[in-house]
């Protein structure tokens, strides 16, 4: 089966799925952090070289402040797990935001922070994934010290904010929803989309596996 190299993952429907099960719009964000696991540890399974989750956006802190809290909170605390598996980890977004969590600041240097040698699977010879985390990230932040008259590709992406993140291979969205929410408009400009009804904290294995399976039909020509 031909796999990408590289999935974006958008975890949606968590208010949704919050308001379905008779509990406060907050509360669906804490339920999506098991799902989010089980994704890494599938793509660890499939050899997959990278993932990247949409955290939040600079867009959704407009919303009422116990979501923003929420959701903020369910950030670090999935930052805190993805760091005990075998990852080289790497969180994109505005920093400089009363919106960013300050625990995670040490995550945004250019360089990934990987497992130490006292961490599960880090001596075990396998080659880390790469785990993106983007939070308060937004496209127009992203895109802000690019010259985008210069003509020179390498010389735009090296001005990208999230220039550390590679060229997105398949995008899959949980919610039922068909938008990019601009998720790096770079990386993705030649990824494939996969949508799936399921809610993010409904999540089921077969819904990655079938996104992989239907990728593997895909007629990859990246334009050419």
């Amino acid at each position: 089966m031909h796999l990408p190299n590289h999935i974006a993952i958008i975890p949606d429907g968590n208010r949704r799925w919050a308001v379905r099960n008779n509990l406060h719009k907050k509360d669906g964000y804490s339920n999506g952090l098991e799902p989010g696991i089980e994704v890494l540890h599938l793509a660890q399974e499939f050899g997959i070289k990278e993932i990247t989750y949409y955290g939040f956006t600079t867009d959704n802190v407009k919303r009422p402040k116990e979501q923003v809290s929420a959701f903020s909170e369910a950030c670090e605390k999935a930052a805190n797990m993805i760091l005990q598996e075998n990852v080289d980890f790497l969180v994109v977004g505005n920093s400089d935001s009363v919106a960013f969590p300050p625990s995670l600041i040490p995550y945004t240097k250019s360089h990934r922070t990987s497992l130490d040698s006292n961490s599960i699977g880090s001596d075990d010879g396998v080659v880390p994934i790469k785990v993106n985390l983007l939070v308060n990230y937004g496209w127009e932040w992203d895109l802000s010290n690019m010259n985008t008259h210069s003509g020179n590709r390498a010389l735009i992406t090296s001005n990208l904010k999230s220039k550390d993140i590679s060229r997105i291979d398949l995008i899959i969205r949980w919610g039922g929803h068909n938008r990019l929410s601009g998720l790096l408009p770079i990386q993705s400009v030649y990824a494939d989309f996969y949508s799936v009804d399921t809610l993010w904290p409904d999540f089921k294995r077969d819904d990655f596996v079938d996104a992989l399976k239907w990728y593997s039909h895909q007629d990859v020509t990246l334009g050419g």
